[in-house]
């Protein structure tokens, strides 16, 4: 097994340089590109574990979206420049991946897969936070955000992320005083690129009416009953595409766990 973890670069369409790394050697094969959600990056979340992983029996790519890790920002942020970044990524990869997506990230697969057809050989996606409905406090979430952020409020903003998706204020305080929270800070801007990616919180259905590529839609069993609601319904609304629940698992799976999986569909 080749795992090279060296960091590389790809410059997207606006000039943001994209920073990746290559695991494992699986040369002539599809590679399989991982979309991370909220809050994560290379450096801070499950996808270099879970590359680790995949590597001795694909290529893999795990990258800092823009505005996370090592990687650059080139403002106003629009999602289509984020779909252009995995662009840049597909065509450094050979012109043809797979992607695996986490959460709000997989709104950020969804788009790509609509747009690229051909170039992206299938979707592996995991708990998408759609919601049921219009969700009547997203537009506050956001105006608020919005304001915080403006304001320099990066532990603020960061709090007010961590309440909406269910975190307890004592867990909040708690990673407040952790000595990983200065690097957590970083990544709060990151926050709006999320929020608009996700939109008023709907599924998407003129995104996911264009996916043609087989997916992969899974849930973990332990999840709370909303994401894995809606990650069926998301299968569903796609043309082709499986449900899997995950035994045992919650949002935040075990990377052999969801890697036995992304062999078995790749």
């Amino acid at each position: 097994m080749n795992d090279v973890t060296t960091t590389r670069r790809v410059i997207s369409t606006d000039g943001t340089s994209i920073a990746y790394e290559t695991h494992g050697s699986g040369i002539d094969g599809t590679p399989v590109i991982l979309i991370d959600g909220a809050m994560c990056f290379r450096g801070g979340g499950p996808m270099r574990a879970l590359a680790h992983e995949l590597a001795r029996d694909m290529r893999v790519i795990c990258y800092d979206r823009r505005g996370r890790g090592e990687s650059g920002d080139t403002p106003p942020y629009e999602p289509v420049r984020e779909v252009d970044d995995l662009a840049a990524l597909i065509d450094a990869a050979g012109g043809r991946a797979n992607l695996y997506a986490l959460s709000s990230g997989v709104a950020l697969a969804l788009l790509a897969a609509a747009e690229f057809g051909h170039a992206i050989a299938g979707l592996a996606l995991y708990e998408p936070p759609f919601s049921a409905g219009p969700d009547p406090t997203a537009s506050d979430y956001t105006a608020k955000l919005a304001q915080l952020l403006a304001a320099g409020a990066r532990s603020d903003a960061l709090a007010l992320f961590m309440r909406r998706v269910g975190v307890p204020e004592q867990g909040i305080e708690g990673m407040r005083h952790s000595p990983t929270w200065p690097q957590t800070e970083a990544l709060a801007p990151t926050l709006a690129y999320d929020d608009a990616l996700m939109g008023d919180g709907t599924l998407p259905a003129d995104t996911v009416r264009r996916v043609m590529q087989p997916c992969l839609v899974m849930a973990g069993e332990a999840s709370p009953p909303f994401l894995r609601d809606a990650s069926e319904n998301l299968a569903h609304a796609l043309a082709d595409a499986v449900y899997r629940t995950l035994p045992g698992q919650t949002h935040d799976a075990q990377p052999d766990v969801v890697a036995c999986e992304l062999r078995g569909f790749f």
